[in-house]
């Protein structure tokens, strides 16, 4: 991966490396918009464990709440939990981010990890029979 989807991830894991919190927050994302702003978001967990914001729409409510309307690319990375070794990892959008995102930008791309590669895809591809 290179130029800016790598410039995307790594905003992702440099926001997650600064506040990974055990049983918190364990997620990154960043989002690229049209004018080329970088927003990112941390997944936030509850101590109930059933409430969590994702760290995709974190991200993605930075950027509306900056101005900023026009998506043009999504990426989450876990962070590895105090007992697993190695860096961070890229992550594809959960159900509910692959929802809310398209509702957005359906054009947007995404960063997603497939069969051990990390390649670009639209966010339709990711959810065909988009719920409208």
């Amino acid at each position: 991966m290179r130029g800016r989807s790598q410039r995307l991830i790594d905003a992702a894991e440099r926001v997650i490396q600064q506040n990974d919190a055990y049983g918190r927050h364990h997620v990154g994302a960043a989002v690229r918009t049209s004018s080329g702003s970088i927003f990112t978001g941390i997944h936030l967990e509850a101590n109930v464990g059933r409430i969590a914001v994702c760290a995709e729409a974190v991200a993605l409510g930075k950027a509306l709440t900056a101005g900023e309307r026009g998506l043009e690319a999504v990426v989450a990375v876990a962070h590895p939990h105090p007992h697993e070794e190695g860096g961070c990892w890229v992550v594809a959008p959960c159900g509910m981010c692959r929802e809310l995102i398209s509702d957005y930008a359906a054009d947007a791309e995404a960063i997603i990890p497939y069969q051990s590669k990390t390649v670009v895809c639209s966010m339709l591809d990711l959810l065909p029979e988009k719920y409208s």
